[in-house]
């Protein structure tokens, strides 16, 4: 079972444990903020194993019938769950108009905030845990899910902080809200979610993760690859496929260049954990790429060489 999977099956189970402590929580206070916090759970519990059989999916390998893999069942769980943020925001602005215009008195709130306030921290800490796994194999769904739980521990924060406040003055119009003010955070939280899940579905491009892997290329660059070009990078759950032309000495023999291609393609793979699927076109150098060619010892210059310049993201992206 690779790590993604793990992790994934983790934010699962976690989440209907906290889901169950925030239920409690409420049944025993009737705090329509406390409320809000379970609700918000119920995302985190249907997404989670949602997350669970899309990552699994992902997992599998490329077939006749999906050549570039599983990955992008990644983005549409993230979509799903973006979606479900959005309506858990809405069902709990529906639960503030109903409660103010149908008072519930407040029990027992100092059980609840202790109850809340532990489910808090474990929600940031496992959800700080779980971004980095997702950041570390490129998974969306993680991503998300991780993203969440660490929004609901910062709401559940502030929610605590709030029944404080209520705890003591007996202002139970602070308890509404609290509700309220959330009911627009978790929307504006699964509207961001929802939105760069759609990205990825459209093959959005990833600008961040370009600039990543001409950072890597750049430092490992040698004298023989002179110029990248018509470079594409696509993420699809935890596999990166990268497209791209790369110019070589014109003098280069077919087994020379697939060397040098294979060195290009190994200090991607080197430097960015999961899989990786380089699909390289080789170039000849021509008279204007070869005053690009940082080879003080070749004998086949054609064109005075420039001073040397990294490569830059509007360069490689460039179909020239």
């Amino acid at each position: 079972m690779n790590s993604t999977i793990r992790i994934q099956r983790l934010i699962a189970i976690f989440s209907v444990v906290l889901f169950l402590g925030k239920l409690w929580a409420w049944y025993l206070t009737h705090s329509v903020a406390i409320l809000t916090d379970a609700l918000e759970s119920t995302v985190n519990v249907i997404t989670g194993f949602i997350g669970l059989y899309s990552v699994s999916l992902a997992a599998r390998p490329r077939d006749k019938n999906h050549p570039y893999g599983h990955g992008k069942a990644e983005y549409v769980s993230a979509s799903v769950e973006g979606a479900l943020i959005l309506i858990a925001g809405l069902m709990i602005i529906y639960q503030v108009v109903n409660v103010f215009f149908h008072p519930v008195p407040i029990n027992k709130l100092d059980v609840g905030i202790i109850i809340t306030a532990i489910t808090g921290v474990l929600n940031f800490v496992f959800g700080v845990y779980a971004l980095r796994i997702a950041k570390q194999n490129h998974s969306i769904t993680v991503e998300a899910a991780a993203t969440h739980l660490k929004s609901d521990a910062y709401s559940t924060f502030a929610i605590v902080a709030g029944l404080v406040v209520l705890h003591f003055t007996g202002w139970q119009w602070i308890d509404q809200l609290i509700a309220l003010i959330f009911g627009f955070v978790i929307m504006i939280t699964g509207y961001r979610v929802l939105r760069k899940s759609l990205g990825g579905i459209m093959d959005e491009v990833d600008e961040q993760l370009l600039h990543d892997v001409l950072k890597v290329l750049n430092k490992k660059r040698n004298a023989y690859w002179i110029d990248l070009h018509n470079m594409r990078s696509i993420q699809y759950g935890d596999v990166l496929h990268i497209d791209g032309h790369l110019t070589l000495p014109w003098y280069f023999t077919v087994e020379e260049a697939g060397v040098e291609v294979a060195k290009l393609e190994d200090t991607v793979r080197n430097e960015f954990r999961g899989k990786v699927e380089c699909f390289i076109h080789i170039d000849a150098s021509a008279k204007v790429p070869c005053s690009l060619c940082t080879d003080v010892n070749c004998t086949n210059r054609s064109h005075l060489r420039r001073a040397s310049t990294d490569w830059t993201l509007e360069n490689v992206i460039s179909d020239k």
